[in-house]
Order: C-alpha cells, then structure tokens, then sequence
C-alpha cells in the first residue's frame, strides 16, 4: 500500500510513528516526502493539511517522479526547482487561486454534487476527498458553501491528492485533485516505463501534512445515510433534533 510516507524524507521533516503524518519542523524547506511504494494507475495519494505556519511565502507542493527515493543520493531542498531538475519528475505548487489547468481551450471541472469523482476511466468515491472545516457555533449560516466545497485549497483541513492516467499512447496524465475536484492534467505525456512514486513537499506556510487512506468501493452506508439526510435538512444544527446515534450525527455534520 502506498498510503504512508517513505522512510526516505527531507532533512527538517519528521514523521509520526505510523509514517501518515508529516511534519515539517524548522525553515521553510527540506520539506520533501514521497509515498512509501509507487502508485497504482488512477491511485490517488491525498493528504490533508493539518498545520499551517504564517510568516512564510508559498504552500503545498504535490506531484510524481519516477527517481527511486531509495536511491537518492540526497534528498533535495526544493521539489521546485531541485527535485524537478534532476529529471522524470512532475510537480505542481498549490496555489489558494488559479490551480484549474486549461483544457481545450475551457477549464476542467465537474460536478460537485455527484457521490463519485470521474477523473477519465477512474472512479473515486468523492466523500473522502474532500476536506471541511470543524463546524463552529454558528457555522451552519454557511451550510450550502460548507456542502459544496468551503475551504481554499491552501487551507487547513483542505484535501489534496495526485494520481496519474493511463491514456492510450501508453503514456499517462497527472492529475491533482483538491477538495474533490478535477483540476485537469497538470503534466501530460507521463512515461509509466518505470514505477512512479507520489511527491508531496511540505512547504513554506505549510506546516503538517496527514495521509488519507482512500477506498475505491462502493460508499459506504454511514455515508449514503448522510447523503440522505443533507438533502433533507436545513442546516446542520437541525441534525441534533433527529433520532440518530451520537456517533452517526457527529458523522453526519463531518465532525
């Protein structure tokens, strides 16, 4: 599985014992982590941001390489530049604005509402990609922009993955996902000759980075139960006053 982080990272990170957690723990850069194996076609490696550090210039940087990490002489500073210019590798800097890439002249979107993300031949369920905001006192005045994808994608708790996709010239496009949403083929033209490892460089105002396993089944019932009852209700303070187990409520506002 390649839902962990390598044991091969840069010089001021330090992972948690379960190597899903990466903490990047002084400066702003020696921030490189790679994910324990290479990914499958149309694996998505996410992670969550979970601590962000103000005072620094620049965020998040995600991508694939196909350098072995286990092979690296040493771990590069930057993915931007360092990393890229040692070859076969793709990386893109999120940004909080302008991350859509321009396809045939529009930009790649898709629908939000839909319970799975289709990003060309693959699938994923879209629950688990997209990141919310802990709801607050009064944060159901902002339920419809909560539902439909609140956070920056520079945010905390915002949720950002990669994968590539296999095309039928044998090569394969990366895609970067935020928040559940396609940003379109980022790099095209991927050769997939050798196994590809996802890149995720924990970066100036990007403190804490978190793995978020993904399950490519069906969605499970807790989740088609909340899909339900979000249609059926008004706001999430509403969600206290139904007849439900504490837990699946607590689900059921994202808590």
């Amino acid at each position: 599985m390649a839902a962990r982080f390598h044991r091969v990272h840069g010089a001021n990170v330090r992972l948690d014992g379960t190597r899903t957690r990466a903490t990047r723990v002084e400066s702003f850069a020696h921030g490189l982590c790679f994910s324990q194996e290479p990914l499958a076609p149309g694996e998505v490696f996410l992670v969550e941001i979970e601590e962000k550090e103000p005072g620094w210039c620049g965020h998040l940087r995600v991508g694939l390489t196909a350098l072995d990490p286990q092979r690296l002489e040493a771990v590069p500073e930057y993915s931007l530049p360092d990393l890229v210019n040692m070859g076969d590798t793709w990386v893109f800097a999120i940004t909080r604005n302008h991350n859509r890439v321009a396809v045939d002249g529009g930009e790649a979107r898709g629908p939000p509402g839909e319970p799975f993300l289709c990003v060309e031949r693959v699938r994923i369920p879209r629950d688990v990609l997209v990141g919310r905001s802990r709801p607050g006192r009064y944060s159901h005045i902002l339920d419809e922009l909560y539902r439909t994808n609140t956070l920056p994608p520079t945010a905390r708790r915002s949720r950002i993955g990669v994968l590539y996709a296999p095309q039928p010239d044998g090569t394969s496009d990366m895609h970067i996902i935020i928040n559940g949403e396609d940003m379109g083929p980022s790099a095209r033209r991927l050769p997939t000759a050798r196994p590809l490892y996802a890149v995720v460089d924990v970066f100036a105002s990007t403190k804490s980075v978190r793995v978020i396993p993904v399950d490519y089944g069906l969605p499970s019932l807790q989740t088609l139960c909340r899909l339900v009852i979000e249609k059926h209700i008004v706001h999430r303070l509403a969600i206290d006053s139904l007849d439900l187990p504490p837990p699946l409520k607590s689900f059921c506002k994202h808590e």
